[in-house]
């Protein structure tokens, strides 16, 4: 799993939480722990599919532009992170005349493509709202 996922699903549930206030980008990287450069990449991204709107200059930054409840983990995996499970490099393929060699990179293709699409389905029954409703339980 890339770490823009995940650096997305926390800016939009910390932003979730600050409803009709602005947060720029170094008090978002605070609470992301990661540097203000890789929170503004994410979030120039998300900005572009309309999840959170700008403003520039004293008081800017960032806020939510979408309904918490509308929009699933589902929908950022596939924004960010499609792809992540399969590795770069599958044994297989090369000039060996090996009978697992000759096969095993376009079953692996299928073995982790069934993974994404599992993935996939399980994030979508998880929304926005529902991060949000569980930081807020956890806090309590």
């Amino acid at each position: 799993m890339n770490s823009e996922f995940n650096i997305a699903v926390h800016c939009l549930t910390l932003l979730s939480l600050k409803k009709d206030h602005m947060a720029n980008s170094d008090e978002i990287a605070k609470s992301v722990c990661t540097h203000p450069a890789r929170v503004r990449k994410v979030l120039g991204l998300l900005r572009k599919q309309g999840y959170v709107i700008t403003k520039e200059g004293v008081g800017g930054g960032y806020m939510l532009n979408i309904n918490s409840s509308e929009v699933t983990l589902g929908d950022l995996y596939r924004l960010l992170a499609r792809g992540s499970l399969q590795p770069s490099w599958c044994s297989g393929g090369g000039e060996s005349p090996c009978v697992v060699s000759d096969r095993i990179q376009d079953i692996m293709d299928r073995i982790y493509g069934g993974g994404e699409l599992a993935l996939e389905r399980h994030y979508d029954n998880i929304t926005l709202l529902d991060v949000t409703r569980d930081i807020q339980a956890e806090t309590k």
